[in-house]
């Protein structure tokens, strides 16, 4: 359990990168995505095809496997639209809204009963975001594009649970990026005609930043946060990825000084996330250290 935390929070701390690099990197967030998770299957596809560990997976998980990499694909583009269209902030408090959806979603697709102190604390998450950011008019569409992210994000953990009862992380990671990859391959072009592009390919400073997104925050992230899957539960891991937005917003403080839009609120509301994810991490850890 311990190693699963750990495992856990360093894939947060990479997440948190996400947030400040979107804004650095110049491409539109579609071809932002797309180069994203071209580099990330490549170097999964190198790492799998040297694996002395490989699944047989039949094509019917393959599919599966597929079909979450569309829904991961989605949730970024929508996050970097986020960022595009608001700021890193406004994208990532947007983003906290992952527990909320997580409490409701989780249920229903794993077919479990509601567990109350779950809907307190994804309300508590909701009342943290509603303190830190206040919904100026000029950010709605990076507001609306930020929820549909968070409720996309919260979609994937709760699926992939089901995989890593069956099937190595490594296998799942792999697959997922060369789904969403092939996916967001075919919906690029109608993308681009509604939302054109100004250049198609990556300068040489968003290649480099494009490929630290793609080996640090996605491949090294990605499959931690998939292995710890395997001890916690998907609203924990949901959960505490409201801390990305912790450590995204104190980066883009530092580097972009949007500390200069916010006021007291939104310290509080950092606050009562965090003490979400300290409350639920605590609880995870006392009930198995009854069993």
């Amino acid at each position: 359990m311990k190693k699963a935390f750990l495992q856990l929070h360093l894939a947060i701390f990479l997440a948190g990168f996400t947030g400040v690099l979107g804004r650095l990197i110049t491409l539109n967030e579609a071809l932002l995505v797309w180069y994203r998770m071209m580099f990330a299957a490549v170097t999964l596809f190198i790492i799998y095809f040297f694996s002395k560990k490989k699944d047989q997976l039949s094509l019917k998980a393959i599919s599966n496997l597929f079909a979450i990499g569309g829904i991961i694909a989605l949730h970024w583009v929508f996050f970097y639209g986020s960022i595009k269209y608001a700021n890193v902030s406004v994208s990532l408090v947007c983003f906290s809204a992952i527990g909320f959806f997580s409490t409701i979603l989780d249920p229903i697709i794993s077919k479990r009963k509601f567990v109350a102190i779950e809907l307190l604390l994804g309300l508590l998450v909701m009342l943290g975001i509603s303190l830190m950011f206040h919904f100026d008019p000029q950010f709605r569409t990076g507001i609306i594009f930020g929820m549909i992210s968070s409720l996309l994000a919260a979609i994937f953990p709760i699926l992939n649970k089901k995989m890593m009862q069956i099937h190595d992380p490594g296998s799942i990671t792999f697959f997922e990026m060369t789904g969403g990859f092939s996916i967001l391959t075919l919906i690029l072009p109608f993308y681009l005609h509604f939302v054109p592009a100004t250049t198609m390919l990556p300068g040489l400073a968003d290649l480099g930043w494009l490929l630290i997104l793609s080996l640090l925050c996605t491949v090294l992230a990605f499959n931690l946060s998939v292995r710890s899957l395997s001890k916690i539960s998907p609203f924990t891991v949901n959960l505490s990825f409201n801390l990305e937005p912790v450590y995204g917003i104190a980066l883009a403080f530092l580097l972009y000084k949007e500390y200069q839009e916010v006021g007291m609120s939104f310290y509080i509301g950092i606050a009562i996330i965090f003490l979400t994810v300290v409350l639920q991490t605590l609880r995870v850890y006392l009930q198995s250290k009854s069993k």
